[in-house]
């Protein structure tokens, strides 16, 4: 896709959004990254509906926990990275979905279902996770960071005349 086909609006809007998602991530790891002893092991073990066994046993699992935690922080930041600044895009892309698919599944909105943490609201099914995953999703359709982020740079495609061909 080229620029031609967004007007500076869609453009400048896809932008923010790919920002502001970017900057949950990003803001999420490095807060990880500056509390001693940060772990998921409480987040984990509190996991409820049909995936719960799954990460309950992450938790009860001292070198799963382990990893769980690293990829967590660095995960999470290295997301974030991507997609304020544009770069690797679609790595940063799939990371947020696989983290936002896993947040999800290991918390899910169900009805009559408590967790000790609390909730930023449930909406039946749908919650902060399912529609930021979402909003990532519709992210991946459009090529906005070719245009607008450093992709746009390092992947650039080079239009120079052809070389002639010499007798």
């Amino acid at each position: 896709m080229r620029s031609a086909h967004f007007n500076k609006l869609q453009l400048y809007s896809l932008l923010t959004l790919r920002v502001f998602i970017g900057w949950y991530f990003l803001y999420e790891g490095l807060a990880k990254v500056y509390t001693p002893n940060w772990s998921a092991y409480g987040y984990l073990i509190d996991s409820k509906g049909f995936f719960a066994p799954l990460f309950i046993q992450m938790a009860e699992n001292s070198m799963m926990l382990e990893v769980v935690n690293f990829v967590n922080v660095w995960g999470l930041t290295l997301v974030g990275l991507s997609l304020v600044l544009g770069l690797f895009t679609k790595a940063g892309y799939i990371g947020a979905i696989l983290f936002l698919s896993m947040f999800y599944l290991s918390h899910p909105p169900l009805l009559f279902t408590e967790y000790i943490m609390p909730r930023e609201g449930s909406y039946l099914w749908i919650d902060k996770n399912m529609i930021m995953l979402m909003a990532v999703v519709v992210l991946t359709l459009f090529s906005s960071p070719k245009i607008i982020g450093l992709d746009s740079l390092l992947f650039r495609k080079k239009t120079g005349r052809s070389s002639k061909k010499r007798k």
